[in-house]
């Protein structure tokens, strides 16, 4: 099964983030301009809360509050379900689907080291299970089931040949 580490070194471990003393606009501005759906409220170098579109649908516009003068630290998620870089897919959409969650903060040794979203657990399940299909189709049929280049298929999904 791949793991959250696989995952990052795939897509990267490039991260946004935002204090609790910004408003909701300023967070809005920046989540477009990085066509992100959340952002990680941050102080202190530690994650405190996470801010996602749904949380600014819910809270903001649903309860007649103005985003220019709404703090993200009002509107945050919180306490954020966090994941480590050795935790697999099933545990990660696990979490996402008990917490009701699209993104989960990656932590190592206290430290922040990327973003997981639910887009890129569905297209790594999606990958390994065209890789699953198209080995079993060649053991049937009696060929190879590495790839090209002597890689198995566990590696190849990790370094993103898939």
């Amino acid at each position: 099964m791949l793991s959250v580490r696989e995952i990052l070194k795939s897509k990267g471990t490039h991260y946004w983030s935002i204090s609790p003393k910004a408003t909701a606009y300023e967070a809005l501005q920046l989540m477009a301009d990085k066509d992100i759906g959340a952002i990680l409220v941050m102080e202190h170098d530690k994650v405190i809360g996470i801010f996602s579109e749904r949380d600014y649908a819910r809270k903001v516009i649903l309860r007649g509050k103005s985003s220019k003068e709404t703090t993200v630290g009002e509107l945050m998620s919180s306490p954020v379900v966090v994941v480590n870089p050795d935790d697999t897919l099933d545990q990660c959409m696990a979490l996402m689907t008990v917490n009701k969650h699209r993104h989960l903060p990656v932590i190592d040794n206290d430290r922040v080291t990327g973003v997981v979203s639910i887009g890129d657990v569905v297209s790594a399940v999606i990958t390994t299970q065209k890789i699953t299909i198209r080995d079993l189709e060649q053991y049937i049929c009696g060929g190879e089931t590495l790839q090209e280049g002597g890689e198995n298929t566990e590696t190849a999904v990790s370094a993103g040949h898939a």
